[in-house]
């Protein structure tokens, strides 16, 4: 199809846009730059508040509920109705749907199944589930999905371990396109000069984030170097228990907790951090907020070993860690801090290394694998 004809797409999402958490960030980001590109946009998704986003409709098709999976709360949808599904499809005539995977039969699947026979099918795998249950979950479901699945015309991940996450347990083959950030809007914030040297953290305050295995490091950390500051953002059902460690540790004058940092607060927040630290311990695809910290312009950005932050750190091992080492945790973070030449080179391959995460870049991938299964379904048709 001609590369600059005005594509009409449905961003499908079981769960809820009115957060900025994961998934919903994606899918809003990508939404407003297609909108941007002159592309109509519109959102099908579970129990959403907001009736627009970014110049396009949200239609709301299910009453969801809260449920834990993979060491995180998600927004589940209810049995959606047919009637709304179908009212809707017939409003938009929507050329391409692209549905966040996994997804649920009782929402997107219903959307895939009553989707025009004109209308091509894209999907992008989001998830790397750790633990044998998660793991057993995701099996399950695949089969249960076998069948919608092959009314995929194409399908990404976000990340090579997603991706093979997803040939395991769905049998999907899928293309890697990672997940993405507005690059210029953290690029517009300098890094903030400090006299003190900062590690920060970001992130929910949920145990498999690593933020207690931080703290432990950190108290190694401080009793040799007392002046270095720990400042801990973002909330979440750990943060009493957190906050308790760090009094046991007597470590109330050195350590911060924000609570929930705004959009657009992250920028100024990373940009200040002499180490921005994210010691997840499991369960991750990707790594946003590692993107985000080297946009930021932090000075370093140190990640928990697992395989979803592997593949954002590439060719960097030392900014790898094993959370669970508190003495090595410790030590790292320690070099970091002092060996000012090895970070400085560091930073330069993180500045070089973010651009392609951008949303310009990432969201034209996207729309190149549009463009292709819509080319392809008119072969076929033709043919």
């Amino acid at each position: 199809m001609p590369s600059g004809q005005r594509l009409k797409i449905a961003l499908v999402f079981d769960d809820t846009l009115d957060s900025n958490d994961g998934v919903a960030q994606q899918v809003k980001r990508l939404g407003e730059w297609f909108s941007q590109n002159g592309h109509h946009v519109i959102y099908m998704c579970g129990q959403t508040k907001m009736p627009r986003w970014a110049g396009g409709k949200v239609y709301s098709l299910a009453k969801n509920i809260r449920v834990k999976f993979n060491g995180n709360w998600l927004s589940m949808p209810l049995a959606s109705k047919a009637s709304a599904i179908n009212k809707a499809l017939a409003a938009e005539k929507p050329d391409i749907l692209h549905v966040q995977v996994p997804y649920s039969p009782l929402m997107a699947q219903r959307i895939i199944s009553r989707a025009y026979k004109s209308t091509a099918v894209v999907g992008t795998f989001h998830v790397l589930p750790s633990g044998r249950l998660a793991d057993s979950g995701s099996q399950v479901l695949g089969l249960l999905q076998r069948r919608s699945l092959k009314k995929f015309d194409a399908m990404i991940s976000v990340s090579s371990s997603a991706a093979e996450f997803a040939a395991k347990n769905f049998g999907i083959n899928s293309k890697v396109i990672p997940n993405m950030i507005d690059l210029s809007s953290f690029q517009k914030v300098k890094p903030a000069p400090s006299g003190t040297d900062k590690i920060v953290f970001l992130g929910r305050l949920v145990k498999r984030k690593g933020c207690a295995q931080l703290i432990q490091a950190y108290s190694l950390l401080s009793k040799n170097n007392p002046n270095v500051r720990l400042v801990i953002a973002g909330d979440g059902p750990e943060r009493p228990a957190l906050e308790k460690l760090v009094k046991k540790l007597n470590l109330q004058k050195r350590v911060t907790f924000l609570g929930f940092i705004k959009e657009e607060d992250k920028a100024p927040l990373l940009s200040s951090a002499s180490v921005a630290c994210f010691p997840s311990l499991y369960g991750e695809s990707f790594g946003v907020v590692l993107i985000e910290a080297m946009a930021a312009g932090a000075r370093v950005v140190l990640a928990g070993d697992n395989p979803g932050y592997r593949t954002v750190m590439e060719d960097q091992p030392q900014l790898l860690i094993d959370p669970l080492d508190t003495q090595a945790f410790a030590g790292r973070l320690a070099g970091l801090l002092l060996d000012r030449p090895q970070t400085a080179k560091m930073q330069v391959w993180q500045q070089r290394h973010v651009k392609q995460f951008d949303v310009n870049i990432v969201g034209q991938q996207v729309l190149d694998v549009y463009r292709q299964v819509i080319a392809k379904r008119g072969i076929s048709r033709h043919n």
